[in-house]
């Protein structure tokens, strides 16, 4: 994700909050208060939830006994910070060069346009979020896309639609197990 990006319908809800501040001692714990550990606090966090809330930047801030502003500042900094909670379903589109040249920035807009949001974002739902990624490692593999962990090399526009078809198939059991357990 580009520093700072953000999309203003996926803010996190006073619950998630409220959950994350539970655990936030527990992790503040593991670190002395030196503004030193900024950055790993800031990746401890990012780890454990899977996206930096305001409210962790702020908590960070409070510990250390910075300002939020200059945590903010060295959170957009870094790529590797999320700033909004990723979906359900994780899509990494490599963008490495071997990926770039075998037609990544296709596989990426076709993940997109299946979605209807950019590389990035969360759909509103928060089932689906898209992240362009560097390198995976995968070269030899190229075009690559992670799904949920999972690589799959030799990526082609066809087979995105065939990843969601799975989704959806998967979504329906889970959603007739739910019905079934409540029956």
């Amino acid at each position: 994700m580009e520093a700072g990006k953000h999309n203003a319908n996926q803010l996190v809800t006073e619950e998630e909050e409220r959950a994350i501040a539970e655990k936030l001692p527990a992790i503040f714990r593991e670190f002395s208060q030196e503004r030193t550990n900024l950055l790993p606090i800031l990746q401890r966090i990012q780890e454990t939830f899977k996206f930096l809330s305001p409210g962790a930047m702020r908590a960070v801030a409070n510990y250390i006994g910075i300002s939020t502003s200059e945590v903010y500042g060295v959170a957009t900094f870094y790529n590797q910070f999320r700033f909004h909670p990723p979906g359900r379903h994780e899509i990494k589109v490599c963008m490495g060069t071997a990926c770039h040249v075998k037609g990544g920035d296709i596989i990426l807009e076709n993940f997109e346009r299946k979605l209807g949001i950019k590389e990035g974002e969360t759909t509103p739902d928060r089932e689906y979020s898209i992240e362009r990624v560097a390198c995976v490692g995968c070269c030899a593999l190229a075009p690559v896309a992670v799904v949920d962990d999972k690589v799959i090399g030799y990526m082609q526009p066809s087979k995105v639609e065939g990843l969601f078809l799975q989704f959806e198939i998967q979504r329906k059991i889970r959603e007739g197990q739910i019905k079934a357990e409540a029956s």
